[in-house]
């Protein structure tokens, strides 16, 4: 599906954001790339979404393929036109607007009032406290419903392949862990998954591959189960053993949210 193959990655002429960076993401699958701040993660979901550009950023070198097809020059439109939709870090919804105009706003590039309704509607049943607050306006909203709707009006593209941005920045753990369950929920209804994070036991959770990004570069690249047994990444990321722990814990904070949710 997503093929990114060396790609390199400037801000300007003195930040090297990205050395040679390749990254995989198959029809249908969830990958997660970890690596802390500063480590280029942002910087590839620009890359691939299209929006370099508005951070004045450029791509020197590589090459970057949806289903075969290049779009290393690709506009932001273009890219949700082919299917690749982001939620950017920090959620950024439109805080004046209630929630269903800011899914309309995610819908504008969706034709036929059949397909937006369509798509409105899978976003209330994946959230549905979105539908209850649905003229609510939007910056009323906590942290938790505010990334559910940036994560919703990112469906209302029906993107084939969404980007996520640390979904789990500054979220309760509860929250954290619906979260974790709804991108469950978009992946198995074939949509696939490039997800960056820090929150790595989240990340070791969700996905079937995982890239480390360290100083720009792809420093560990493999299968999750590989990867999980690893020395490296038990002492970087998962604290010797809590992946196992947050599938514990991570069960138990959804039925938190479930019960919140409803209070």
């Amino acid at each position: 599906m997503l093929a990114v193959d060396d790609l390199a990655v400037r801000y300007g002429r003195a930040v090297q954001a990205l050395r040679g960076v390749t990254v995989e993401v198959p029809e249908g699958g969830i990958v997660a790339v970890l690596g802390s701040n500063g480590a280029g993660k942002s910087t590839l979901l620009r890359a691939v979404s299209g929006t370099l550009g508005l951070y004045q950023a450029t791509i020197e070198r590589g090459r970057l393929r949806l289903d075969g097809r290049e779009l290393r020059r690709a506009t932001p439109g273009r890219m949700v036109t082919s299917g690749v939709v982001q939620v950017p870090e920090g959620r950024r919804i439109f805080g004046r607007l209630t929630v269903e105009e800011n899914l309309r706003a995610g819908g504008i590039r969706v034709r036929g009032r059949a397909a937006k309704a369509a798509s409105r509607e899978r976003v209330y049943d994946l959230f549905p406290i979105l539908a209850e607050r649905r003229r609510q306006r939007a910056g009323l909203l906590s942290g938790g419903e505010q990334q559910m709707l940036a994560i919703g009006r990112a469906l209302m593209a029906s993107p084939r392949l969404l980007l996520l941005d640390e979904p789990s920045l500054g979220l309760a753990p509860r929250v954290v862990g619906k979260i974790a369950d709804v991108v469950e929920q978009i992946n198995r209804q074939g949509t696939a998954v490039l997800l960056v994070e820090q929150n790595a036991e989240m990340a070791f959770e969700l996905a079937q591959q995982v890239y480390v990004l360290e100083l720009g570069s792809v420093s560990l690249s493999g299968a999750v189960e590989e990867l999980r047994g690893s020395d490296q990444v038990q002492q970087l990321y998962l604290g010797g053993g809590t992946a196992d722990r947050f599938a514990r814990n991570s069960a138990t904070a959804r039925r938190g949210f479930d019960v919140w949710s409803r209070g």
